[in-house]
């Protein structure tokens, strides 16, 4: 995993950054969960640089199912109105976000928002 990262242009301070945040053991898969993240982050319009730093900061991100919780809460997010410009500063700001739960956390949040009068996008 970690040549693969060096590959795509993660540095030796990234790299040490991820072992230490990811845990104990740092083995995710590279065909089923490194390769297919990053090009996701990708195609969400992050650059390079933003996806090395998305990672770095959140490398337990490489455990998750894009399918079961990254995606749902990027298309949660979307449906509140926000575009992919607006989604990839959110990740790249907040990259735990793509691991929260849309319906035990996210939709009671903006209900709890909007009951206090504030818009989807405020």
């Amino acid at each position: 995993a970690e040549d693969y990262l060096s590959s795509r242009g993660f540095s030796d301070g990234e790299l040490s950054k991820i072992r230490v945040r990811y845990g104990r053991q740092f083995e995710p898969n590279v065909d089923n969960k490194i390769k297919p993240f990053l090009g996701w982050l990708s195609e969400l319009g992050l650059t390079d640089l933003a996806i090395r730093k998305v990672v770095a900061n959140f490398p337990q991100a490489l455990r998750l199912c894009l399918e079961e919780n990254s995606k749902p809460v990027v298309r949660w997010l979307k449906g509140l109105g926000m575009d992919d410009l607006q989604v990839a500063k959110l990740i790249l700001r907040r990259p735990q976000l793509i691991s929260i739960s849309v319906e035990e956390n996210l939709k009671p949040r903006v209900q709890w928002l909007k009951e206090l009068g504030m818009d989807d996008l405020q």
